[in-house]
This record gives structure tokens, C-alpha cells and sequence, in this order.
């Protein structure tokens, strides 16, 4: 069973995504860990959904 691509790492101030085949950040600095928005990075991906899900959390740090 290969492991998950993207996965949430906890940094001072918050959570940052972690993308293990490019071994970078990826995303924005999140207060709360993203636990939907990797499902769908790890899962389908469908570019509506992570929009969607993006917007969500930026407007949730404002």
C-alpha cells in the first residue's frame, strides 16, 4: 500500500500541507488541521470540490 501523497504537518501557528512526491509545502499556513481538504488531495481531486474547499479555509483565516 503506497502512503499518502499529501499530509497535514503541524508548524508553529498552525498546520501547513506537506506534499511527499514534490517533498515542499504546499498551500497556505491553516489554524485548524484541513482533514477534508486532504481527503480530496489524497482521493479524487476534482478541481470544484478543491476550489470549493480552498475558499473555504482562506475565508475561515480572515
Amino acid at each position: 500500500m503506497a502512503g499518502r501523497r499529501y499530509v497535514a504537518r503541524g508548524v508553529p501557528g498552525g498546520y501547513r500541507i506537506w506534499d511527499n512526491r514534490g517533498k515542499r509545502h504546499w498551500g497556505d499556513l491553516y489554524e485548524l488541521c484541513p482533514d477534508d481538504l486532504l481527503t480530496e488531495l489524497n482521493g479524487a481531486k476534482d478541481p470544484a470540490r478543491l476550489t470549493e474547499l480552498l475558499r473555504r479555509y482562506r475565508a475561515a483565516r480572515r
